[in-house]
């Protein structure tokens, strides 16, 4: 049985445990492109020679450009911030302000490491001017993820990040590329939106346009595009022209109280070249 690999990262929507499933519809190929790499469950249990890893969240990108080129310095440095004293609430938001006004690369990334395991919840979601607005979580003792942390670090050199939109990755495929598509979900109400990772929304327009963009790659230069999402009736009326559809129940992730996680219908279109 092969290990699977969990992200450093707490991420609400991660695709950890689905990620069996997902390489399953995966086709081979020499590389794969995730224009939404989010925590990157998919690169790290996936086997391809290489990886296109791109997210519109800047802080994101930087943080794994980081971890990539001084792995050993900067989990030497984020252990740091993982103490009782940073566990309070009054630490929390001090450093959470301290990430807002920062302009330092490499300090934003250690923080973004700390607010992420010391937040509410595995979110990352920003205000309308860009400021890390998540609060604090709460937690017993925040868990330092330096396995997680090595293991990226080590498959990081199959990788390029690099921070773009999904449109742009897209126009980096060749024949015979693969990507995979982890987009903001569709919300199931309208009370339910998560979208905010980056700062700007991903409305109904761009799953659209997301679902055009996988069709009409997948016939003009022959690479296979695989989108997950909510099974909804306006997600399966924008795949209609997908080649396969999957539907899956899956338990959700980010109510915080265990028991109040309902299944829900995740839906994989793939668009085949």
């Amino acid at each position: 049985m092969v290990k699977k690999h969990r992200a450093f990262l707490k991420w609400a929507g991660g695709k950890y445990g689905l990620s069996d499933i997902i390489n399953k519809m995966l086709p081979e190929g020499d590389r794969l492109i995730e224009p939404f790499v989010g925590a990157g469950s998919i690169f790290l249990n996936s086997d391809y020679k290489s990886y296109v890893l791109s997210d519109i969240n800047k802080d994101l990108i930087n943080l794994y450009q980081i971890i990539q080129m001084k792995p050993q310095v900067f989990i030497n440095d984020a252990k740091k911030l993982f103490t009782p004293e940073n566990n309070q609430a009054e630490a929390y938001y001090h450093l959470r302000t301290e990430f807002n006004a920062s302009v330092d690369k490499y300090y934003r990334s250690l923080l973004f490491l700390y607010l992420n395991r010391h937040g509410y919840n595995g979110l990352c979601r920003y205000n309308k001017s860009g400021g890390y607005n998540v609060p604090f979580g709460k937690y017993k003792k925040p868990y330092f993820p330096e396995t997680e942390l090595c293991y990226f670090a080590e498959k990081s050199k199959k990788a390029i990040f690099i921070s773009e939109s999904y449109r742009q990755s897209f126009a980096r495929a060749q024949a015979g590329d693969v990507i995979y598509c982890d987009p903001p979900y569709v919300p199931l109400s309208k009370t339910a939106s998560f979208t905010s990772y980056a700062g700007n929304g991903f409305g109904l327009d761009e799953q659209a346009d997301l679902a055009n963009a996988a069709e009409e790659i997948s016939k003009a230069c022959q690479s296979t595009v695989l989108i997950s999402n909510h099974d909804t009736i306006w997600t399966r009326k924008i795949y209609e022209h997908a080649d396969k559809i999957k539907s899956i129940k899956v338990a959700r992730t980010i109510s915080q109280k265990g028991g109040g996680r309902k299944k829900v219908g995740e839906l994989l279109a793939l668009y085949k070249r």
